[in-house]
């Protein structure tokens, strides 16, 4: 006869379903960890045929976590000396004050040159028109002033956080993304990339675009972020925000520049941000998610984009390639 001490343990042994799912689970872990390993030294390659191709390169920095991984990249790449480029923000003037604090902390304790330039310096001096509306974005409006600041500084390189997993026009860029003397980008004309071979001769007046984390999805970056503790704006973890509802999505009802009309409801929703852009453009998401491993563990499971938070992506099918085409990031 099976006494009680024994019965109980018998009924607290995980079944065999949870014993396969925790073995998935611990082989995708390793998988994760080997292939987050490859795309590291494949971008740290980058990162240095960068400084040996160009004269003059310049990180787009705006704070976000793709930003942030590639200055952890850089400066690996470049140790034990400094990060040998400076880090450029396109100021919206909308970002969230978490991101816009958090860019500043960052750059004081690297010690790197941050420029930053603001789009309200366009819209005044009348190269740009700020859009109105309920759906109104500075988004697009950014192409002028980093235009502006590539030709005042005569960066010949311009390094972004743009990956491939994120939108359908990214997929179609190569690594080193050869732009006109206008800024503009041609999908139809692009060069070929064989194995690891990157070409960066330019002609008088172009420039490139460089995406050293083109080949990594969004859970490669988190799971990057967990293994190297990076730290990042408190924005991406769950909160308490007040909010409301438009077209399905949740917006922020924090912030003076997002548009609510009168009959949209605010109410306080647990939400964390998976990308962060605009507040005029970007919708939260329902998380429970306070630590790096819950968010980790919730992108496992989601089943919708990481850019299908951002409204300018909506305008239409092709909003991100009309604005790539026109010198955008």
């Amino acid at each position: 006869m099976w006494d009680t001490h024994q019965l109980t343990k018998m009924k607290n042994r995980p079944t065999m379903e949870v014993l396969e799912k925790k073995v998935l689970e611990a082989q995708t872990d390793t998988r994760t960890r080997l292939n987050v390993a490859h795309l590291e030294s494949e971008a740290i390659y980058i990162f240095r045929e960068v400084v040996a191709q160009f004269e003059k390169p310049v990180l787009l920095f705006s704070g976000g976590k793709d930003s942030i991984t590639l200055v952890r990249l850089a400066q690996k790449a470049f140790y034990p000396a400094k990060i040998p480029f400076p880090l450029l923000h396109i100021d919206t003037g909308h970002n969230f004050p978490e991101t816009i604090e958090f860019r500043d902390k960052l750059v004081e304790e690297l010690g790197v040159e941050l420029i930053v330039r603001n789009v309200q310096d366009a819209i005044d001096q009348g190269k740009v028109v700020e859009e109105k509306g309920k759906y109104a974005s500075r988004n697009s409006l950014q192409t002028t002033t980093l235009l502006d600041a590539l030709e005042e500084f005569k960066f010949d390189a311009a390094i972004g956080g743009a990956r491939r997993d994120e939108e359908k026009a990214r997929a179609k860029e190569r690594i080193f993304s050869v732009r006109d003397d206008f800024g503009q980008w041609d999908e139809k004309n692009q060069r070929p990339e064989l194995f690891d071979h990157l070409n960066g001769k330019i002609e008088l007046g172009q420039n490139v675009r460089v995406f050293p984390i083109s080949n990594w999805t969004e859970l490669d970056v988190w799971s990057y972020i967990e293994e190297e503790h990076i730290e990042i704006p408190s924005i991406y973890f769950a909160h308490t925000r007040k909010t409301f509802l438009r077209d399905g999505m949740i917006w922020s009802a924090e912030d003076a520049v997002v548009y609510r009309e009168s009959d949209e409801v605010v109410e306080e929703r647990m939400v964390r941000f998976r990308t962060v852009g605009d507040m005029s453009c970007t919708a939260a998401v329902l998380s429970d998610a306070f630590s790096i491993q819950k968010v980790v563990a919730e992108i496992r499971d989601s089943k919708i984009s990481e850019r299908g938070a951002r409204i300018d992506d909506k305008r239409s099918e092709a909003a991100m390639e009309k604005r790539k085409q026109q010198g955008y990031f």
